[in-house]
Formats: C-alpha cells, sequence, structure tokens
C-alpha cells in the first residue's frame, strides 16, 4: 500500500510555498528547495543559511500572507527548506515530488533530470505547470519516472481554491491515476478532476475564455465595469469578484498570457481564435497596470476616505480610460438580481430581461454554452468534470452545463443560435432523441449525459459522500420552515438548516427538538446536524432579537433567550449520540449549538466564533455557561486556575474566531477528546454519520453537571483587572466592559465569596439575566440596529 510521509517541493515561489504549506496543513514532513541567491559573492555563499535565502525568505513571506496559507502557524515546523546544489539527493527520502518552478520547458526537464537521478523508484513525481503539455516532459527520463509522473496542477491559493486537476500521460500507471485522485480528495481535501493533456486544461480553459469573452462584451456596451462585476458575481452563483476584480486579482498579464497561450495551441478553437483584448486591457498592459500586484488595475485605491473612513476605490471608465468614482446604477436587471432568491428562476430572468445587463449576460451564456459544448470530447470525456473543474477552480455554484440545465437544454440552445454560435452536434443528437436534461436524480445517486452511451449514467463516486440535495425529493422524516429531517441511510438521520444564512430562529431551535425526539423515540442510532451551505450558520437571528427588544417585549425575549439554552442542553442530554458537521462560518448561536453536541466533525476551513459582544451582548444560548464548565474541567489539583479562566474570558469578551478548525481547538471551541477536523468539507457530513454510527454502539444519556467549579470573588477580582486592561490598551470600549464584567459574573458564578462547585442550571440562570440586562442597554440597541444596517459590528 503506498503511504504519503514526506514530500519534496522544487521551487518556492508564490505557489511553491503555499503548496508546500498545504501538504505541512495535513501532517506531512515538507522539503521545499530553490535556487541559490543570485548576485553573492563566494564568501557569503559559504554560509548554508545565505545558500537557502531563497526559499528561506520565500517561507517567511508565505507565512506573512493574509489569507494565511497555514491552519496554524506552528505548522510550518514541518518545513525545512534547502537549495538544489547542496540538497538535491535528499529527495531519495521523499514519497512524492511536487515541482513547481519557473514555467519553461527547458528548465523543467533539467529539474527532472536531477529528480530522476536521485529520487527512489516507485516515488511520485508530478508538475505544477498551468499550461505546458505534460507529456513533453518525459523526454529522456527513465521508465519507472515515466509510469509514476504526471501532472497535479494545483489552484491559487492551494489551501482555499478546491481543484487538484491530474493530468495522466500515456506512460503513467493506472494505479498511480487512481491513487491521486483518491488521495487529493480524501487527504488534501480536494475536488480532484482528471483531465486531458491539452491546452490549459480544463479549467483554465474553459474558465479563461469565460473572463475574455466578457471583457469583449464589455467593450461593446456602455456599461461600467462595477454593473458587470455584480451581473457577473453573486447575481448569477460567481464569486463577488465577478470579472473584472478577478482579473486584478490573477494579475492581467497572467490573464493576457494564458488567452494567447490557448489561441497559440489552439489554432481549430474557432471561439478561442475570435477573440481578442479589447483596447481598455491593452492600455493597461502598456502601462504595466497589472491589478493587485502593481496596486493598478480595473480598480485603483485612492486616498480619500468615505464617511466611514474606508479607502475610497475608483473604477476605469472603460470608454475614456480614466479613473473615476463608481456612479450609482440604475440598471433593472441588476434590480431584478436582488429580489429572486431561486438562484435557476434568477438566472432565466436575467437573461430574459431586455436592458444592457441582461443583453451582455445573454450573450455571455451563449458563448459559454457553445464552447464547453464543443470542447467533448477534446478536453475531456465527461461533461461533470467540466462543472466539476469550475466550480472547485472558479468558485462558480454551477458548472457550465449545470448553468445550461438551469435555464433549459432547448432555451440554452436556442440563445445560443440566436447570438450567432454553433452548438456540438450532439446537443441537438441529444434533444432529437427526448433526453433534455445534463443531469438526473435517481436516489441517491446523480446521474450525467453520456455522450457514448448516449443515456444517463451515474457519476461515479456520486453515492460515496452524503448530498443532501439527493434527499430533498424524498419525503422528509419531519420538515418546518426552517428545517428539514433526512434520512440518510443506516438509522441515522440529519437536520438541515434552511433558513436564511442558515440564521438561528424558532424554526430551527423547535426543530431540533422535534428532530431529536424523533430519534429518541424511533429505531435510529442518532443525529446528524449538518448542511451544505456556505457556511454552518452566522448564529442568532438577530432580526428577531432586535424586534423583541426594539418593542420592549422582555416577557418574549426571555422566553426565546430560555428556549435556546434548552435546545443546546437537549443537543447534550438526550438518549442518541448528537453530532454535528460544521463549515464556513459556526458563528455564536451555531457555535453554541456544535459545542454541546456529542462530537464535532468540522471541516478544516470551519470559522468558528462566539461574536455575541460585536453586538453588545454576551453568549446567550448556553455558551458562557459552557465557557465555565470547560474552564473547571481544564482545572487540575495544584492549578493556580486564575491564567485558565482568564484565557476564557478573552476569548468571549474578544469574539475570538479561529481561522480554521485547527484553530479553534486553541481557542477551546473544540476539544481534542471528542471532536475532529476533515480536511476536505465535502466529507464532513459523511464522517458525522460515520461518528454518530460509533458512538451508538454504546451510548449512554450523559446526566447533567453539578461540579461546575466557579471561583466567585476571587475569579471576579482577577477578570475586572483583566477587562481594565484591555480598556487601557485601548482593545475595548467603555461599553466592551460593562459586557466583559457581564461575562466574568457568569463565569465566575457571581458573587460568591469562595471557590465553589454549582450546577449547569444555576449558570444557566446567571447566562440569561445577563444577557437580557445587556440587551436593553442604548449602546447594545446601536450595535443591533448598526450590524443589521451595515453588516459589520460597531465599536462605540
Amino acid at each position: 500500500m503506498r503511504r504519503i510521509k514526506k514530500v519534496a517541493v522544487l521551487g518556492s515561489g508564490v505557489m511553491g510555498s503555499t503548496i508546500a504549506c498545504h501538504f505541512a496543513n495535513i501532517g506531512l514532513e515538507v522539503l521545499m528547495m530553490d535556487i541559490l541567491p543570485q548576485g553573492i559573492d563566494e564568501a557569503a555563499l559559504k554560509s548554508p543559511q545565505v545558500r537557502n535565502g531563497v526559499a528561506a525568505t520565500a517561507l517567511i513571506t508565505a507565512l506573512k500572507q493574509k489569507p494565511a496559507p497555514l491552519y496554524k502557524q506552528e505548522f510550518a515546523s514541518r518545513i525545512t527548506i534547502g537549495n538544489f546544489e547542496d540538497d538535491f539527493a535528499k529527495i531519495k527520502n521523499c514519497d512524492w515530488v511536487v515541482e513547481v518552478v519557473v514555467e519553461r520547458l527547458d528548465i523543467k526537464q533539467k529539474i527532472f533530470e536531477q529528480v530522476d537521478k536521485h529520487r527512489r523508484t516507485g516515488a511520485l513525481v508530478t508538475s505544477n505547470t498551468s499550461g505546458i503539455p505534460i507529456h513533453l516532459m518525459l523526454e529522456g527520463r527513465s521508465d519507472d519516472f515515466k509510469k509514476h509522473f504526471l501532472g497535479a496542477h494545483f489552484f491559487n491559493p492551494p489551501r482555499y481554491l478546491a481543484l487538484l486537476e491530474i493530468i495522466p500521460t500515456a506512460e503513467t500507471d493506472a494505479d498511480v491515476i487512481s491513487f491521486l485522485m483518491d488521495y487529493g480528495d480524501r487527504y488534501l481535501g480536494k475536488k480532484t478532476v482528471l483531465c486531458k493533456d491539452t491546452p490549459a486544461f480544463i479549467a483554465n480553459r474553459v474558465g479563461v475564455y469565460a473572463m475574455s469573452l466578457i471583457y469583449q462584451l464589455a467593450d461593446e456596451s456602455n456599461l461600467t465595469i462595477d454593473d458587470i462585476d455584480k451581473l457577473t458575481g453573486a447575481a448569477i452563483g460567481r464569486p463577488s469578484t465577478g470579472t473584472f476584480r478577478l482579473g486584478d486579482l490573477v494579475g492581467l498579464d497572467v490573464a493576457a498570457k494564458v488567452t494567447k497561450g490557448i489561441q497559440d495551441n489552439c489554432p481549430s478553437d474557432e471561439q478561442a481564435q475570435a477573440l481578442h483584448l479589447p483596447q481598455f486591457f491593452e492600455h493597461l498592459l502598456s502601462n504595466k497596470w497589472f491589478g493587485n500586484k502593481t496596486n493598478k488595475g480595473f480598480y485603483v485605491k485612492t486616498d480619500e476616505k468615505d464617511e466611514k473612513g474606508s479607502s475610497i476605490i475608483h473604477s476605469l471608465n472603460l470608454k475614456t480610460l480614466q479613473y473615476e468614482k463608481s456612479p450609482r446604477t440604475s440598471l433593472a436587471s441588476l434590480s431584478l438580481s436582488k429580489q429572486i432568491d431561486d438562484l435557476p428562476k434568477r438566472l432565466r430572468a436575467l437573461v430574459e430581461s431586455k436592458d444592457a445587463g441582461g443583453i451582455l449576460l445573454r450573450k455571455s451564456f451563449a458563448g459559454l454554452f457553445a464552447y464547453v459544448s464543443k470542447r467533448i470530447p477534446e478536453i475531456s470525456d465527461t461533461l461533470y468534470a467540466i462543472d466539476d473543474a469550475l466550480r472547485a477552480g472558479f468558485g462558480w455554484e454551477m458548472g457550465p452545463f449545470e448553468y445550461w440545465d438551469a435555464m433549459g437544454v432547448e432555451a440554452g440552445l436556442k440563445i445560443a443560435e440566436e447570438e450567432g454560435y454553433s452548438v456540438a452536434g450532439w446537443i441537438k443528437e441529444m434533444l432529437s432523441n427526448g433526453i433534455t436534461n445534463f443531469y438526473l436524480r435517481e436516489g441517491s445517486a446523480r446521474l450525467y449525459y453520456d455522450l457514448n452511451s448516449k443515456k444517463h449514467i451515474p457519476i461515479p463516486g456520486s453515492t460515496e459522500v452524503i448530498r443532501l440535495s439527493n434527499y430533498r425529493t424524498q419525503k422528509p422524516i419531519y420538515k418546518n420552515d426552517e428545517i428539514i429531517l433526512h434520512d440518510i441511510g443506516d438509522q441515522v438521520l440529519c437536520l438541515e438548516f434552511t433558513s436564511k444564512m442558515n440564521a438561528i430562529g424558532e424554526g430551527i431551535l423547535k426543530g431540533i427538538q422535534e428532530s431529536i425526539n424523533v430519534a429518541e423515540s424511533g429505531d435510529w442510532r442518532g443525529l446528524v446536524i449538518g448542511n451544505e451551505a456556505k457556511n454552518f450558520s452566522v448564529g442568532a437571528n438577530l432580526m428577531l432579537i432586535a424586534m423583541l427588544a426594539f418593542d420592549e417585549q422582555w416577557d418574549d425575549l426571555e422566553m426565546a433567550v430560555r428556549l435556546f439554552q434548552q435546545t443546546s442542553m437537549r443537543c447534550r442530554y438526550s438518549s442518541i449520540p448528537v453530532v454535528a458537521a460544521t463549515q464556513g462560518y459556526v458563528f455564536g448561536g451555531g457555535c453554541e449549538i456544535s459545542m454541546h453536541c456529542d462530537a464535532v466533525c468540522a471541516a478544516a476551513e470551519s470559522y468558528i466564533g462566539l461574536v455575541e459582544v460585536g453586538v453588545g451582548i454576551l453568549p446567550g444560548g448556553a455558551g458562557t455557561k459552557e465557557f465555565a464548565l470547560r474552564a473547571s474541567d481544564a482545572f487540575f489539583e495544584g492549578d493556580v486556575m486564575i491564567p485558565t479562566l482568564i484565557e476564557k474570558f478573552k476569548t468571549i469578551a474578544l469574539a475570538s474566531v479561529s481561522t480554521s478548525a485547527h484553530e479553534a481547538f486553541d481557542h477551546g471551541y473544540l476539544l481534542e477528546h471528542k471532536d475532529r477536523v476533515i480536511v476536505n468539507g465535502s466529507r464532513n457530513l459523511d464522517e458525522a454519520k460515520q461518528e454518530v454510527i460509533r458512538l451508538s454502539e454504546e451510548y449512554t444519556m450523559p446526566l447533567e453537571r453539578s461540579d461546575i467549579l466557579v471561583l466567585g470573588r476571587q475569579g471576579l477580582g482577577a477578570l475586572y483587572t483583566a477587562a481594565n486592561e484591555l480598556y487601557r490598551g485601548h482593545y475595548a470600549s467603555e461599553h466592551d466592559i460593562k459586557i466583559a464584567k457581564k461575562v466574568a459574573w457568569v463565569l465566575c458564578g457571581g458573587d460568591l465569596s469562595e471557590p465553589q462547585k454549582v450546577t449547569e442550571r444555576y449558570l444557566l440562570d446567571l447566562e440569561r439575566e445577563a444577557f437580557l440586562s445587556l440587551i436593553s442597554e442604548k449602546k447594545t440597541m446601536e450595535r443591533v440596529q448598526y450590524m443589521l444596517e451595515n453588516g459589520k459590528p460597531l465599536r462605540n
């Protein structure tokens, strides 16, 4: 059985260093090497530190990046550095050698000559090239090298973008392909997509064409780049960067190079050949304004500040080529996009819109549909591989064929032909045979249209990973306006949040309690609480809390807080195991619910935190109580205890949020003995299900705690001092300190004359009382209102 324990990364540039970091993220030992520094005299070059300077500097630069390439900074200790002159022989101890040097075939071939000389037999070798044909790198290599070599193209930044394109050659051993497809998925957390060795592979071939077409359409329209970015961003299920901000992010020189590379290497690609760089693009290139890396591109940050103190951004006027403040939009299509929540319905409405925005989208989708229809079987034999690549590599909610399905295959064909594009013949053949969808669902399997068999067949592995969307066509076990309870097999239930942004309101709270009742009263092993949304939950429904507080409905508010606390406790104290599967934001109430589950299977990209202080309150859904309990459990005989208490206090008082699931253990949101990290977030529901099954074998409902040690006045004195230090250090405002002292009050069990043991119920009463006292404060109401209006906290 092949195991990966140590990896060599050859090249320490932006991609090399961040790929090395991601290997370190998953616990591997990494050797990262690069060339000797240039322009250094012979005497200085005798120092190992100087000789390793290129790789050392690159690693330091990577560790300063935001967002961070590592789950935790200390994971950098898993990376050692070296140079090609002194350390190449060390790759004999590596299981996988990853080449990430400059995009020149001659240089790569020289590197691979050295790799072939020093690697051990059977070690994997891959290239991260984004454009050079993989097979050209095999010249002069040994048979064993050829069998174990392929392209493995990561997308930047490697930690955050899910796509890993696997590009074998005719010489690559089939077992090596299978291994890396699976390893990339399970261990690196990637969507692995099998590609053919064609120019730009899949994602860049299609994604860059789509971007370039929009640049061209922009030149023909009178739309501003701000409007186009809004139209081609979240409005159609793509990242908020849209098209022009994405160009600035990628680098306009890089985008131009990739486009030219496709045109040079794909002479029969008629649509790519028809692309041309508009004048405004040439203007930016000639001035070397390449985007973010030159601080100027389609957008530029000015020295001016708005009324909130933020820098004013100016955008390029595509006609005058001058930078100017973005005008307010009056596009009907943009207004329409905000009125329709359902993405397929929104897409259909947008392409039917008669204004300039609708026309641009219609033309861009027409070109995209025609383009991808002709890329099969050139770049892939399957349409789902193209969709997977664009979703994972470019962050689209839907791939091209999924967009086409959403609009209707016949309607999409009509749009393409009306805009003057020819579509591949297999599309019309498919429709003539009465098949009107690229995808179908059959039970828990997802089927795709296969060009060879001319029928729908299951996507390989589609039944191996839980997809709640596959269960939504079945009758739910239970449902209300904010949750759906699914039977996900093996006598396990899954509760899915369905509220906007998965905000926790009465429907979710009652839904959790009812779901636990269902599981306890039936023949069920247990319950998973999880969903497939971008974020597990943004927290409690702040609008509902605000309405009750503004109307001074204190009794109703008290009942709402009590219901939240009871629900958290119900997750802890039930006769069946309850496991949370988290991803994205796990804020406030979402964090409180997960902390009370028997276990958490947290996707590595889970950003977990009790953030209530930001809106002027403390965690009131049993979260503050839980931190008092966890502090008590951390005390040990002879312990001073105060430092542990201060640590828990600061986590809540500073609204600390983990930047990864690994970091959440340091904050105390996750616990080593019960919670774990899942690198591939698409598998966290599966892992949570297996955890329920494991726990259910000998599950006994825990007893409510009555042994929580709180420190009373002794702790309060220390925490009040810590709060004042935050104030004097300008980390907190006067109102922050008022909130912090309420947090301290609950953590210490109130004004007790000496340390003593208390019950959870006692602490819940203190927590609820403190929450209600804070929500009535004028400054808290200001914070709540500001958050609802602006989506960010107010410091008052």
